[in-house]
């Protein structure tokens, strides 16, 4: 059978998933907006400009938004699954994602690409883009975030083998310390066979790299 390689269309939204695995908010924005005032008058500002007095407020709504994950159970993207006979590898890549580095709190952005080797069920394609942003939003390290989105599928899908590969760039190596702008990291993470089995990873690289 041929492979299913598909890059995510926005507007390719299927039916959203049952909200009932879903954490409670429970964002405070109060404590947020004094965090951000304190910041403001630590390194020397003054919060009560005209340019910054509603700087507190936008900063507590941005950190809800970019940490929504905390909030979501990536799983539940994976719940609602088709039997479907498909013996080859499915791909989806290119998937974009914007992310905090846990160290310094600041972004880094890039594309998860996955591939999985079904056992009889397939999931619905946006959904593994669903993952991905659960898994991205919150404080993250890339090389957990790689591994988590592995385990999710492989665990939930029962999938006879998982890859996952990120490419991403880093602003706290890009605007601060080492100051090394376009710099690219690259993780992956293979579970079953694309681990045991050379040419199957191979084959996913030459898929997700054009080599």
């Amino acid at each position: 059978m041929p492979h299913v390689v598909r890059t995510p269309n926005p507007h390719d939204d299927d039916a959203p998933a049952p909200s009932s695995n879903l954490v409670p908010l429970k964002v405070d924005h109060a404590k947020l907006r004094r965090a951000v005032r304190d910041i403001l008058v630590a390194v020397g500002e003054d919060p009560d400009r005209e340019g910054l007095q509603e700087t507190p407020d936008r900063v507590a709504r941005m950190y809800a938004e970019i940490f929504a994950g905390l909030q979501t159970d990536p799983a539940v993207y994976l719940q609602k699954t088709f039997t479907q006979k498909h013996d080859e590898m499915v791909l989806v890549k290119d998937i974009e994602f914007a992310s905090c580095c846990e160290h310094h709190l600041l972004p880094f952005m890039g594309k998860a690409h996955i591939a999985y080797l079904p056992n009889g069920k397939i999931v619905g394609l946006s959904k593994l883009a669903r993952v991905v942003d659960a898994v991205a939003k919150r404080p993250q390290v890339q090389e957990r975030m790689t591994e988590e989105i592995a385990d999710l599928i492989m665990t939930h899908l029962h999938a006879r083998g998982v890859g996952v590969i990120i490419e991403a760039a880093h602003t706290c190596m890009s605007i601060r310390g080492v100051r090394k702008p376009g710099t690219m990291t690259i993780t992956s993470s293979m579970r079953g066979g694309f681990l045991k089995d050379p040419a199957t990873r191979a084959e996913l690289m030459a898929l997700v790299f054009g080599k």
